[in-house]
């Protein structure tokens, strides 16, 4: 089954946050997902710790994924899967290459500001260098995250302006600066069993979700072979405001 990377070179790039919406909503339609947190600060294993009854039933979390043990843990969970994520440090390290090279789809996320536009070029330019000493293309994408949707500023019009130069894919759907997306890592919740009435704009966060994880569906079927397809799930019609 595919293995699918989340790397940003950046900390702070709302790559984890990626991750657990991505997964849990990929999970939610019907895929059995594995998510491999080789992160050393472990926000999605704390995350998912905390779940209990609250987790989905076709989402696992392996904790403490390291370069030693990180292609066992890839062969051991590909044939019980659809899917396994791996969750890689926002720092520049060789786990990356490693995770690079057993990928069949990478995601990139980045906020709208210079930093993050130079960590996701130096994950894209990593992915030109195996591909021009490999001839492999690793198939990726940017998302971009903690987006205003109200206000579009200076440096995500230049982020924007980098990717089309890179030619490099963005995603249509943005992840958009919601409460609930900060209150789900603390709260052992997901976003169906959050409270809606001490969650401002849960309901926002969940069609966010929703339409992000329907784009990267589509994104997958076109490149990777994720045993049952779901075509029943129409793709994503329109970006969260």
């Amino acid at each position: 089954m595919p293995v699918v990377t989340f790397a940003n070179t950046k900390g702070g790039a709302g790559k984890t946050t990626a991750v657990l919406l991505i997964a849990t909503e990929l999970a939610r339609m019907g895929l059995r997902v594995a998510v491999l947190d080789a992160d050393p600060q472990h926000w999605i294993s704390r995350w998912h710790q905390q779940l209990g009854g609250n987790c989905p039933e076709r989402l696992d979390v392996v904790p403490y994924v390291s370069a030693a043990n990180l292609e066992r843990e890839i062969k051991r969970w590909q044939p019980a899967v659809d899917l396994v994520i791996l969750d890689l440090p926002g720092a520049r390290s060789p786990l990356i290459a490693q995770a690079l090279g057993h990928s069949d789809y990478v995601l990139i996320p980045a906020q709208g500001s210079a930093m993050d536009a130079q960590g996701a070029a130096n994950v894209i330019d990593l992915l030109y260098y195996l591909e021009d000493k490999t001839c492999i293309r690793i198939p990726h994408s940017v998302v971009l995250t903690r987006i205003n949707p109200i206000i579009t500023t200076r440096a995500l019009q230049g982020v924007k302006a980098l990717l089309a130069e890179k030619r490099v894919h963005l995603l249509a759907t943005p992840i958009i600066e919601r409460a609930a997306f900060r209150d789900v890592f603390s709260c052992g919740e997901t976003l169906y069993t959050m409270d809606a009435k001490t969650v401002s704009n849960l309901d926002r966060a969940q069609e966010n979700a929703q339409l992000l994880g329907r784009e990267v569906l589509e994104r997958l079927k076109r490149y990777c072979d994720i045993g049952p397809a779901l075509d029943q799930i129409a793709p994503p019609v329109r970006l969260v405001a």
